[in-house]
């Protein structure tokens, strides 16, 4: 009986070791995939701020750039004075202007050209806006130059260019002590000037061309051709009236002619008046 005692204590012993072991393995396990999840979400986490900070630099990029934007286009339209009316419209509802026109007409088509400005992130709605209003569009062309590398350069040169004058400027209050040093460093500061006031020009220049995109546009419409006539006769009411025309003309300048001579009439009169005075005396 105390060896059937002993075996149940040892096997129960062996036992309660077994599952120790078990939960002690399965903790480790789960400790371990715990870390591997924490791993994956730091690296997640990781990556997504990479890839967030990527895209934010690629927009400041992309705001940066310094794009020139114009467009050619030619459209045939039904009636050339109704749709120029309503492109007007068009364009000054998005902040733009026509900065010229030309209007032609001949007996084959009605023409009229003219050039668009429109701040450049209205460049395509106006554009999309014009082409609407065709019949047909026969040229459409979109270029776009980038001045980025200019601007930037520009902007360099100037703030070098400010630094040197401001040095320049110091050494003239402070440190020019005879005539010579002063003309020189007056000179160095007129030159200076000069190419400042030109990279500033070239900024401004290009700014704005950047904010204001162009649109060349052409409209034109198709008229019946009319043979024009070898002689032309007048009827007979334009003949009158080019009479009574005439007939006005000749009475206006026989009044101003009267009225040119009137000190001649008062000596002729005086003169007359004098000479029956002087018989009948």
């Amino acid at each position: 009986m105390k060896s059937n005692l002993f075996s149940s204590i040892l096997f129960s012993s062996l036992l309660f070791i077994c599952v120790g072991c078990n939960q002690h393995g399965a903790n480790d396990s789960y400790l371990v995939n715990l870390n591997e999840v924490a791993d994956t979400k730091e690296a997640s986490s990781v990556s997504g701020n990479s890839n967030m900070e990527a895209s934010l630099q690629k927009t400041d990029l992309l705001q940066n750039l310094k794009i020139i934007k114009n467009a050619q286009c030619r459209f045939k339209v039904v009636d050339v004075d109704s749709i120029t009316k309503i492109a007007r419209s068009v364009i000054t509802e998005h902040s733009g202007y026509i900065s010229e026109m030309r209007f032609t007409n001949d007996r084959h088509r009605i023409e009229n050209r003219f050039t668009v400005r429109v701040p450049q992130e209205q460049f395509e709605v106006v554009l999309d806006a014009l082409s609407d209003l065709a019949e047909f569009v026969e040229v459409k062309d979109i270029s776009s130059t980038d001045v980025s590398e200019e601007y930037i350069d520009l902007q360099s040169r100037l703030q070098t260019k400010l630094e040197v004058k401001q040095r320049y400027d110091l050494i003239l209050r402070t440190k020019a002590k005879t005539v010579e040093e002063v003309l020189l460093a007056e000179e160095k500061l007129r030159v200076l000037q000069e190419e400042i006031e030109a990279a500033q020009g070239r900024l401004q220049f290009l700014s704005s061309k950047v904010a204001l995109s162009t649109i060349q546009v052409d409209l034109y419409e198709t008229v019946t051709f009319q043979e024009q006539p070898e002689r032309f006769t007048k009827s007979f009411g334009a003949k009158i009236a080019e009479s009574m025309g005439a007939g006005w003309n000749l009475l206006q300048h026989l009044v101003l002619g009267i009225l040119y001579i009137w000190p001649l009439f008062i000596l002729g009169i005086g003169t007359f008046l004098f000479w029956r005075y002087g018989r009948k005396k």
